[in-house]
């Protein structure tokens, strides 16, 4: 989706507006089609038709066809046709391809409630165009699954949320942080009856709190009523048993919530990235009380480059920027174990640029952050790792840390679409659904089992393998999650592109969202979940 690659693929285009000097940098493919762009204006042989002809039927056919910004850049590339005005409402100076763009741009629930004048600012912080608006937009929904069904495994409790944006929740209550309104274990998913007619988009779950972003780009919080308590802690002492509006967002225009610990952290639609609490010593470039309610914006390098996806771990943040020039993250907070991915162990008050990708020709789209390490999938496929490597977490066949992003090469004949960490554990999704697994065996996360593969499940696995477990199930994964806790025992989550969701590890608080056998508090191998999440 962004307007450069690597592995050797062949050179993009920019997705600005681009001019008649442009078709210089076209591929040969591309300059052969161009003798043929007589037939866009009515220059043709008999029987032939033009496009210029039927203007909005070519409009329709590149939105109806969901055309990504890069393949609409090249159009414009291509035909002069496509690059100029086209003297269409609402802006008859946009070219056909930036048309388009804008349409495919208002079908999205986060674009349509804003106002013209927010439109424009929109534009301009995206870089100017409406294919990079697009582009910012659809990397925000390929890495978040916003206004898709998904599933969180969190810190004993679990919530899964449908594609029409219900939510069910199950497992340990003890905060009130399922929104059932009481403190009772549920060993069933259950329906959160208060959200009726509010369609949730985004989920997250920290320990004893649960946090739920709608399609209005409102936040609802419940459980322990804390923005920074720590997993164990005295704070927080209150809990709240049922959804209730943040008040003090709604004046933000929420998209995804990120609880981390310590810290909660959210990202506005316009690629804003704001924090509560773990402010003392001025951790995150401003100075917070440990309660504090406010939000604060996260000043430096990222007050003027729009994010698109945020992961917080233990005591730090990882930040996917998009600019014009293509996709980077960024890190702040505590770097112990190398988790910053800067080459050190330093803290960082400030988000700082991980430069590592540049280096490896890599362009991110999807970040995940880990209790103690982190990783990265990149736009064609590779798979990076950093951070503290206990137990092998890291997929290079050893337990060492790594204070830069490294590729893991034992995965180089895979094409990752998705990547979830938890503590000590990482798991990665394949472009054909295939799931591989790597870290520490406990509770047995990973997905293998000793019955059917003839190893003690608890193994730690130092390089990735493929979880045969869930490909017997005959299905396709398109997520994973999994606690992210170094207090909780993990329990995993796997999402088809069906709707069925499958679950296994810890189950002694009903996290699974089925009952185990008597004696049992974890299950080795996947089991379906009796929900339907499409």
């Amino acid at each position: 989706m962004d307007a450069t690659t690597s592995r050797g693929a062949s050179s993009s285009l920019p997705l600005h507006l681009i001019v008649d000097d442009a078709l210089a940098l076209v591929t040969p493919l591309q300059q052969s089609f161009q003798r043929s762009q007589r037939l866009c204006f009515g220059d043709s042989a008999p029987g032939e038709f033009p496009l210029a002809a039927n203007p909005s039927i070519v409009l329709h056919v590149l939105t109806s066809c969901n055309l990504d910004p890069e393949d609409l850049a090249h159009l414009e590339a291509t035909c002069t046709f496509f690059r100029k005005p086209a003297n269409f409402p609402p802006d008859f100076d946009l070219s056909m391809s930036e048309l388009a763009a804008l349409d495919l741009c208002q079908k999205r629930a986060i674009f349509k409630p804003m106002t013209a004048h927010e439109r424009e600012l929109f534009k301009q912080c995206c870089g100017g165009s409406w294919k990079l608006v697009l582009r910012f937009i659809m990397a925000g929904e390929a890495c978040c699954r916003r206004e898709k069904s998904q599933a969180i495994a969190g810190p004993g409790h679990s919530i899964a949320v449908t594609a029409s944006g219900a939510v069910y929740t199950f497992g340990s209550n003890n905060s009130g942080q399922l929104g059932h309104g009481n403190l009772e274990e549920e060993w069933r998913p259950r329906v959160v009856r208060s959200l009726q007619g509010i369609r949730i988009i985004q989920a997250a779950a920290g320990a004893g709190r649960t946090m739920l972003v709608s399609d209005a780009g409102r936040v609802y919080a419940f459980g322990k009523d804390s923005f920074g308590e720590v997993e164990y802690g005295g704070q927080g002492s209150r809990v709240v048993t049922t959804p209730q509006v943040v008040e003090s967002l709604k004046d933000i225009y929420v998209v995804q919530a990120a609880i981390g610990n310590f810290f909660t952290a959210v990202l506005s639609r316009e690629g804003r990235v704001y924090t509560f609490s773990w402010g003392n010593d001025t951790r995150l470039g401003h100075q917070t009380e440990p309660n504090d309610v406010q939000p604060h914006l996260l000043t430096g390098a990222l007050e003027n480059i729009p994010v698109v996806q945020i992961a917080a771990g233990y005591c730090y943040l990882l930040a996917l920027a998009c600019e014009p020039t293509g996709m980077s993250v960024f890190s702040v907070g505590c770097g112990l174990g190398g988790k910053l991915g800067h080459g050190s162990r330093t803290d960082e008050k400030y988000p700082k640029l991980i430069e590592q990708f540049r280096n490896l020709n890599i362009q991110p789209v999807v970040v995940a952050a880990g209790a103690w390490h982190a990783a990265v999938v990149s736009k064609d496929g590779r798979v990076c790792t950093w951070g503290w490597g206990r137990y092998g977490c890291l997929g290079h066949g050893n337990e060492e840390c790594e204070s830069v992003p490294k590729v893991v090469e034992a995965l180089s004949g895979v094409k990752a679409v998705h990547v979830a960490t938890g503590d000590y554990t990482t798991f990665v999704v394949s472009d054909k659904g295939d799931v591989y697994s790597f870290g520490c065996g406990e509770s047995s996360s990973l997905g293998h089992n000793t019955i059917t593969e003839g190893n003690n499940r608890h193994t730690n696995i130092l390089s990735p393998e493929l979880v045969t477990s869930l490909k017997r199930v005959n299905e396709r994964m398109v997520q994973i999650s999994l606690t992210n806790s170094i207090y909780w025992n993990a329990h995993t989550f796997a999402l088809t592109d069906s709707g069925k969701l499958y679950a296994f590890g810890a189950g002694d608080k009903g996290q699974l969202g089925t009952e185990l056998v008597a004696q049992q508090s974890e299950r080795g191998t996947p089991e379906r979940v009796e929900i339907d999440l499409n």
